[in-house]
């Protein structure tokens, strides 16, 4: 599939460069299976995740969810059900889908939703809240965008109030052959000025929006390797939900 111009992406960056922190997730992982998706569900308020596909959930333009997603993903459809679990792809679902061919083709062979949506990310709110509609979403902060790009991902997700998750790309080298060149040397240039070790990337990362809900990882750890999962008694939720 030849994918046409992010214009969406392209107009949006002018936020960004008035606004870096747009860019910041509030959660950074190697990969989605280091993602706890029951704390998520519990204690933040997240009532459906929305995946990215290429290079977070498969090999780029791979219809076979990749070993190192496995795991993340069935945690994430455990917790949340299939109906609360959807991709938004910037390829497949979108106008450069003929028939949406490639929706259809990956709904089948990995058992999720692919949002259809007219216009890419950072853009598609309107689209990405009807999917959920009768599901129990109300508000967009309601929602976790998970993906390995911070100018479409996380800024979709942070223009709008989502929990933002960043992962790092699944596949680099030779394994990498297939994935969009111009998303490729986009994706390596901002991760390299979000996570250099350099005043810049420090500055924006303090920045970080808040989520609504969830109050950061000393209260809330949100990755298994942060510390041991905090019980139901402890969740700063417990007074809302009672």
């Amino acid at each position: 599939m030849v994918q046409s111009i992010n214009t969406k992406a392209i107009l949006t960056l002018a936020s960004v460069v008035r606004r870096p922190y747009l860019a910041s997730p509030h959660i950074h992982v190697d990969t989605i299976s280091e993602v706890n998706y029951q704390s998520m569900r519990d204690f933040c308020g997240i009532k459906a995740v929305i995946f990215d596909k290429d290079n977070t959930l498969t090999a780029p333009y791979d219809v076979t969810i990749h070993e190192k997603a496995a795991l993340g993903l069935s945690r994430a459809l455990d917790v949340f059900g299939h109906d609360n679990v959807a991709i938004l792809s910037n390829s497949a679902g979108t106008k450069d889908d003929q028939d949406y061919e490639d929706a259809i083709k990956i709904e089948k062979e990995l058992g999720i939703n692919v949002i259809r949506h007219d216009e890419k990310k950072p853009g598609g709110l309107d689209e990405v809240l009807d999917h959920f509609k009768g599901q129990g979403v109300e508000d967009a902060s309601e929602l976790c965008m998970v993906g390995d790009r911070l100018l479409t991902d996380v800024v979709f997700g942070n223009l709008y109030g989502m929990l933002t998750v960043h992962c790092l790309p699944l596949c680099s080298g030779e394994d990498n052959a297939k994935d969009n060149k111009v998303a490729s040397i986009v994706r390596t240039v901002e991760n390299n000025v979000m996570y250099k070790d350099w005043w810049f990337g420090k500055m924006v990362r303090k920045r970080t929006i808040p989520h609504k809900v969830w109050l950061g990882h000393d209260a809330c750890p949100l990755v298994f390797d942060t510390g041991e999962e905090i019980s139901r008694e402890d969740s700063p939720l417990q007074d809302k939900n009672e």
